[in-house]
């Protein structure tokens, strides 16, 4: 059943992405926002199919603590599902930082290339960190919320990444509070896997912080203390008792 389901899914992913992005090539004359709206169709469809085809069902903690106002969101990063959630389900558009190569990737690349994210061109090392505080602070004057994955690339669960400070660094020099984000998509939706099997999937937003008072280090340490922490509350199965 988990593979016939994983099938259909992928069906439905092959089907849906190619005629959705020619759309949102066809409306790149209209304004941001309509193309941001538009375009988040294709994430909706997919977590909607995601519920009914896998059965991935989802719930989110915390949400009283997003403000009304600028943030940034430092999350864990497991799978592609809170890529999805995040676009569709967070109360402001949002800005993913990215590397500029995927703009090459046919359709999907294209259709990012539209909606004025955050790419950076991460052959440029440390001035890879100035690109996104530089263009991160342009989204967030547009009223967009900035989203980083401060481990750079998807970890199993259980597991942990370095905690890089690109989000901790672009909040410091913004003024700008950060929200972490713990979930455990990765339990449904493992990296790179075909087969995704069924069950609930929990997003936990923690408490705003302010980087008054924090350097990036400590805002970045602050952040990891954080995630890490609930990871052991969602899933303490996964790390052996100290």
């Amino acid at each position: 059943m988990t593979f016939l389901r994983s099938l259909l899914f992928m069906i439905f992913l092959v089907v849906t992405v190619v005629p959705y992005a020619m759309c949102c090539v066809l409306w790149a004359p209209l304004p941001l926002a309509w193309r941001y709206r538009l375009t988040m169709g294709w994430p909706r469809m997919t977590l909607w199919a995601a519920k009914w085809i896998l059965g991935i069902r989802y719930q989110a903690r915390g949400l009283e603590h997003l403000p009304n106002g600028p943030a940034i969101i430092l999350s864990k990063h497991q799978s592609a599902w809170e890529t999805l959630y995040f676009a569709v389900s967070l109360p402001r558009d949002v800005v993913f930082v990215y590397k500029r190569e995927l703009h090459h990737v046919p359709f999907f690349g294209w259709s990012l290339a539209l909606l004025s994210m955050v790419p950076i061109d991460r052959t440029k090392g440390r001035e890879s960190f100035e690109q996104v505080v530089r263009i991160g602070s342009q989204r967030l004057q547009e009223g967009r919320w900035p989203v980083l994955f401060p481990e750079g690339t998807r970890v199993a669960p259980g597991e942990e990444g370095r905690y890089k400070q690109g989000g901790a660094l672009l909040a410091c020099r913004t003024g700008t509070p950060v929200i972490p984000v713990a979930h455990n998509a990765g339990e449904r939706w493992p990296r790179n896997a075909f087969l995704k099997t069924p069950g609930l999937v929990t997003v936990s937003f923690g408490p705003a912080i302010s980087p008054a008072g924090y350097s990036p280090a400590t805002l970045n340490r602050a952040v990891h203390d954080w995630i890490e922490a609930e990871m052991r509350v969602l899933n303490p199965e996964r790390y052996a008792p100290h």
